[in-house]
């Protein structure tokens, strides 16, 4: 009896399912969830199988023709999240099916290109772009379309290909083009006799000289010690020898060279000191006491909403949960916001399970990614600690996922298919695990508050702020020397309440003449923090140099050619440039205006390398690291940044939002944010509470040791509501008044919202396409829902023009719109279900 397989492909416009047969060769191997290779539309394709099915939806199926890899790619509750995620978020199975395969993996069809009729004088007979063809394929011989897209560029060549192949001058075979990644293999050696007939061999019958005979003496002597096979390249380095030494060595007998697989362990060579778990506060010992029940019963349980203040203690938490995890014989994912995040957690997870925890992020190598990715699809790895991307890791029976910073914005996938909300995706996927999960933050989103005001959450709060244990106080004493510095505490884990907020009006700082970008106070307080041989924190949530280049004679504004965007001026020794930060576009500083050749052409505003500048003119002696992206743009950016200041290698870190993550850095006795008000002002209803939550995190740095600390807020807007609870540390009275007006107006949590969004190169056709959907969506609410969905637009998109593409979005509000538009055809619109941002 023949059986039937439904199969997701990797064609990412495509959002169904397919049916296909397998072949009886193929029928006791093929398992749901491994990567297999079919024909889709003529094409050869990836695809991986989802379940068996009794009847197909056709009834001439086509074969799975290759099974690409014989191990089991996606597990059974990731197959079912991609299809919750698929009909949640409205996005195509395929993009959600993606997310569960690590990078390079991916195999993407093509087609293979190959000369058959070299034409003779019939060039004239034939377009520019086909000559183009023909020349590329019997110079270079056979090609894949890929290739041909390098060498003609611009053009739309595959249509002249097309007739060409029509009228027999060349060929067109499908194809799937290879993993970009592969298993990494290591030459090695292995001893080949006895090691106690190492010492009895005749020297003189390793070589005809004496320095050859030391040289191969030492490699076997090296062998005899070791045992196991040995890297190559470890061998040439203690014995001296060369490939060619022990290709003899090999024909003799006295050892044996093979292959090896060998792990990209992204943790390779990394230190840590094992730590024993300090003793918890009462407050955490109550968290854990809920948490713990959690755990041990986890089929009903809700997930926890932990809201711990910052330095509250909540990794003990996490780690407490992944060691009873770990007992029970399931594994844990860590989710952190930021790959700056990372090497901290890392560091206190590596102390606590070492040998059993790893880490994946974008920053690692497709190589780091896949070998991580694997280890875990074997179960050789308990915990995994990463960003968004890491909860989809093949872990066999994962017991625990864990949020921290849960509020984070950065868990959220906005940037290309699927759109998707990180948070929820976790709790959803904790469900069909049956696991547990926490969220913790000491600025809960307005929706996890809201869920577990209502009881979908389990509530667990952490209200004081503990400034050290007595271990890591005695470890900084030794470390730094601060011994008069900090306070003798008498019990084991000390508390304090946060830190003191002061509100400078900037106003009035610009009323007694003072222009600067610091008050005075602010000024101040940096000079007692470097007498004190402390640490501090600029925070502006700009980079650049400056924000916007204007000309004092016509007005004119330096915006970029692609974008409806201001141009951001970045200064450094060697070169000064306008940047886009939407495209990336760039172009020299002018020295005169493009529009009326005025000389009167300025920099105005604020970013982090103006305020790094004026630092050092205010403190020439201070050492100062910048955080921002310019700057952790490379491999292991963000890693040297955070060692180099927990070792006290730089005196003040100016940064932007990097800054307001989960850090924890003792020696910081001040947080100055520069200008707290950017970002509140945007024309879009979660401003205010991303503004309160960047701003209460960002303060979360100062005082997390004995030492204390304050924190200086620079405002032009000092009587705003978000300003005056930031300043208070009152999360409980913002979010009351923040989900108070939502309610009055109707919008998230209390409705659903989803974004349309319509882009176009050509001027004008966005705002006809938006039009048009407009008056088809109204149709459909009339005969579907009415008074069940609202619609507001279609609008321009606050960025009307990004990369040179048009932008309109429509809005649509209601309890369920996304039901309402599933089985819509939307064609080429976007998306985005609970956006996060109007912009």
């Amino acid at each position: 009896m023949t059986k039937y397989v439904e199969v997701s492909v990797n064609v990412p416009p495509v959002s169904g399912v397919f049916h296909y047969h397998l072949p009886e060769y193929l029928e006791a191997e093929i398992q749901p969830g491994m990567l297999v290779q079919v024909t889709f539309n003529n094409r050869l394709v990836q695809g991986v199988v989802l379940r068996f099915v009794d009847q197909p939806e056709v009834e001439d199926t086509l074969p799975v023709e290759e099974v690409l890899d014989p191990a089991v790619s996606l597990t059974p509750h990731q197959i079912a999240l991609a299809r919750r995620m698929s009909e949640k978020y409205l996005a195509p199975l395929s993009s959600c099916v993606a997310l569960m395969l690590p990078p390079g993996i991916n195999q993407q069809s093509d087609n293979l290109y190959k000369l058959l009729i070299k034409p003779v004088g019939d060039q004239h007979l034939f377009s520019p772009t086909q000559n183009q063809i023909i020349a590329q394929l019997n110079e270079r011989g056979p090609l894949r379309g890929r290739q041909l897209d390098r060498v003609i560029k611009r053009k739309n060549w595959k249509d002249d290909a097309r007739k060409l192949v029509n009228k027999g001058y060349i060929s067109s075979k499908s194809m799937l083009l290879p993993p970009s990644v592969r298993s990494k293999y290591i030459r090695t050696a292995q001893l080949g006799i006895s090691p106690e007939l190492v010492n009895t061999l005749n020297i003189n019958e390793l070589g005809n000289t004496e320095n050859t005979q030391t040289r191969r003496m030492l490699v076997l002597e090296l062998l005899a010690r070791e045992m196991s096979p040995v890297d190559l390249s470890w061998v040439y380095a203690e014995s001296g020898s060369k490939l060619a030494d022990l290709k003899i060595l090999h024909e003799k007998g006295y050892l044996i060279l093979s292959e090896q697989e060998a792990w990209r362990d992204p943790l390779a060579g990394l230190s840590f000191d094992p730590a024993v778990p300090p003793e918890l506060t009462s407050a955490q010992s109550s968290a854990w006491k809920q948490i713990k029940s959690g755990l041990k019963s986890p089929t009903n349980i809700k997930p926890f909403l932990l809201h711990g203040v910052t330095g509250s203690g909540k990794t003990e938490l996490y780690l407490r949960a992944v060691e009873e995890t770990l007992k029970q014989g399931k594994q844990a994912i860590v989710l952190v916001p930021e790959i700056s995040l990372t090497p901290q957690t890392i560091q206190r997870f590596l102390s606590r399970f070492p040998g059993k925890v790893s880490l994946t992020h974008s920053g690692l190598s497709n190589g780091e990614r896949y070998d991580t990715w694997r280890r875990a699809r074997k179960g050789q790895l308990a915990v995994i600690v990463g960003p968004r991307s890491a909860l989809f890791t093949p872990l066999p029976d994962i017991g625990l996922i864990v949020l921290d910073e849960s509020h984070d914005s950065s868990f959220n996938q906005g940037f290309r298919l699927p759109y998707y909300n990180g948070r929820d995706t976790a709790v959803e996927y904790a469900k069909l695990l049956r696991a547990t999960c926490i969220l913790g933050t000491a600025t809960p989103a307005s929706d996890s508050y809201w869920k577990a005001s209502r009881g979908d959450y389990m509530f667990i709060e952490l209200p004081d702020r503990i400034i050290a244990h007595q271990d890591t106080i005695k470890a900084y004493e030794k470390r730094f020397g601060k011994i008069k510095i900090y306070d003798s505490q008498n019990s084991q884990a000390s508390e304090s309440n946060l830190p003191d907020v002061e509100i400078v009006d900037m106003r009035e700082e610009l009323k007694l003449g003072r222009r600067g970008l610091f008050s005075e106070s602010l000024k101040d307080a940096l000079a007692d923090v470097l007498s004190n041989d402390q640490q501090a924190i600029l925070f502006l949530n700009r980079r650049g140099t400056a924000t916007y280049v204007f000309c004092r004679t016509c007005g004119h504004t330096m915006q970029c050619p692609r974008c409806d965007s201001n141009l951001t001026f970045h200064a450094s020794a060697k070169d000064s440039k306008l940047v886009c930060h939407h495209c990336g576009h760039k172009e020299p500083m002018p020295k005169t205006c493009p529009d009326c050749s005025s000389d009167q052409i300025r920099q105005y505003g604020v970013g982090t390398e103006r305020v790094e500048k004026e630092v050092k003119q205010l403190f020439p002696d201070a050492r100062t690291l910048r955080w921002d992206y310019d700057t952790t743009r490379t491999k292991g950016a963000h890693d040297i940044i955070v060692n180099h200041f927990t070792n006290h290698r730089a005196d003040i870190l100016i940064g932007t939002q990097m800054l307001a993550k989960g850090l924890d850095l003792p020696l910081v006795t001040l947080v100055g944010v520069v200008l707290a008000d950017v970002g509140l002002n945007m024309p879009d209803f979660r401003a205010g509470e991303r503004v309160f939550q960047t701003l209460s995190q960002v303060a979360g740095r100062a005082g997390r040791s004995p030492l204390g600390g304050r924190v200086i807020l620079q405002s032009f807007q000092p009587e705003h509501r978000v300003i005056q609870h930031a300043s208070k540390h009152d999360y409980k009275g913002f979010m009351e008044q923040e989900l108070n007006l939502r309610k009055k107006i109707g919008y998230p949590p209390y409705s659903k919202f989803i974004r349309l969004l319509y882009n176009s190169k050509v001027p004008g056709k966005s705002e006809i396409e938006a039009k048009k959907m407009a008056s088809q969506i109204r149709l459909w609410i009339r005969n579907e829902a009415q008074g069940e969905i609202d619609i507001v637009g279609p609008v321009p998109s606050f960025y009307t023009r990004i990369e040179n593409r048009y932008r309109w979005q429509i809005l649509l509000r209601g309890n369920d719109p996304a039901t309402f538009l599933r089985s819509k055809k939307l064609g080429d619109w976007r998306i985005e279900v609970d956006p996060q941002s109007l912009l």
